[in-house]
């Protein structure tokens, strides 16, 4: 299937893209797969010419975002009975991979947007009329909408803390005040589900809110080095002021027994930076003839030895991911037990994605670190995977508790 392979390079070396028949062939399970993956090949070369740009700017892609739109890729997790596609785990986290290898922020941000609505597809914690009509504003309006649930006093919301953002009752109405960090793709959002502490109660709510609503306002503090994209900026809530029935989830009542397998949308995401970065090595090895050889670097063998450890890392942990969300797809009745596997996923994916955009730099040499060589975002961007949910040290003890757990039971 090797011979399969064509690059297909940008002659000004803004990204590279490759027509990966046989990375995919092996997932693609279906004639509706094929298709599936045939339009998020569309879409990450389209999106992979305007990477460095909106990098560079710092800015929200925007244009990125309208494709979405345009091709129906925002309500692919939406039940068909609701105008959507309907595509199961395995499904999303094949296309998020492949957005990816075009434009990693944008895959990260849309990857919260469909996560929420296959979540709640799969858990049903909403009521059936809260999610009818957010599926069908986002199929007929082309919605975008993320959680907006970490603070700068309480961190990642996975560590337990109560939100500060607070939520009263007052007249029949909710009256919340609070800042949230890190909402992606905040200057696209329409709604955000915004946690808050329920009149200091202890008790923990979701609250759909209207971005267009007197009292909200974003705050542009986003400037990393990585994910520059996603602008995931401040949400500002000023007494925001929201009907009885904006509260769509409460902690007291609303609990789910199954792992977040949705959060895949993670690692899909960082293996897809890492397999832009191999994709962009394996050009350049092939194109880069110095005089003082008599052919392109590719037939060096320590070229061929990195190239080589690169397809080893990428193979074990595509395999584990998918894998693990096949069995969820195919065994429903194993979900609630699937916890530590899924977290596995997510701490193997990053950390051999960080290991293969390092070795790709390694066949790259110095030209990784110019400005205008999209290695350098690749390597800027695969490190904010250690960042997200679940954390590495909570994968470990969770693995730790597991085994020591069924030693005693044994």
């Amino acid at each position: 299937m090797v011979n399969s392979v064509r690059l297909i390079v940008d002659h000004d070396r803004k990204g590279c893209v490759l027509e990966m028949n046989y990375l995919y062939e092996p997932f693609i399970k279906s004639e509706r797969q094929q298709q599936l993956y045939e339009l998020g090949n569309k879409l990450s070369a389209s999106f992979a010419h305007r990477a460095d740009e909106v990098d560079r700017e710092g800015r929200f892609p925007s244009e990125n975002f309208e494709e979405l739109k345009q091709s129906g890729y925002i309500s692919f997790t939406v039940p068909e009975k609701f105008g959507g596609k309907g595509i199961n785990l395995y499904e999303f986290i094949m296309l998020q991979e492949q957005i990816a290898t075009g434009d990693a922020a944008t895959a990260l941000s849309i990857g919260w947007h469909l996560g929420i609505m296959l979540e709640m597809r799969d858990e049903q914690t909403w009521s059936d009329e809260v999610y009818e009509r957010l599926s069908k504003l986002i199929v007929n309006e082309h919605a975008l909408l993320n959680r907006a649930a970490s603070e700068p006093a309480t961190g990642s919301p996975t560590r337990g803390g109560m939100p500060q953002t607070n939520a009263s009752m007052k007249d029949g109405k909710w009256v919340i005040n609070g800042r949230k960090s890190f909402t992606s793709m905040a200057p696209g959002l329409h709604y955000a589900l915004v946690s808050a502490q329920i009149d200091n109660t202890g008790v923990k709510g979701f609250f759909l809110v209207d971005m267009s609503l007197e009292g909200v306002r974003i705050e542009e503090k986003w400037d990393t080095i990585s994910m520059r994209g996603t602008r995931s900026d401040d949400l500002v809530l000023n007494d925001v002021i929201l009907s009885k029935d904006a509260l769509i989830e409460n902690s007291g009542n609303n609990k789910s027994e199954l792992p977040k397998a949705w959060l895949l949308h993670i690692p899909a995401c960082y293996l897809g930076v890492a397999i832009a970065a191999r994709n962009e090595a394996i050009s350049f090895a092939s194109e880069y003839s110095p005089n003082s050889l008599p052919g392109p670097i590719k037939e060096v063998p320590e070229v061929q030895r990195k190239i080589g450890e690169m397809e080893l890392e990428l193979m074990r942990a595509r395999e584990m991911m998918y894998s693990i969300a096949l069995r969820w797809v195919n065994e429903p009745h194993q979900r609630k037990n699937m916890g530590a596997e899924l977290a596995a996923v997510k701490h193997v994916a990053t950390n051999s994605a960080a290991n293969v955009v390092d070795i790709a730099m390694r066949i790259v040499g110095a030209r990784a670190l110019f400005k205008d060589n999209p290695m350098q975002r690749y390597y800027r961007d695969v490190r904010a995977g250690l960042h997200n949910p679940p954390m590495d040290d909570a994968v470990i003890s969770m693995l730790a508790s597991r085994a020591l757990t069924e030693s005693k039971s044994s």
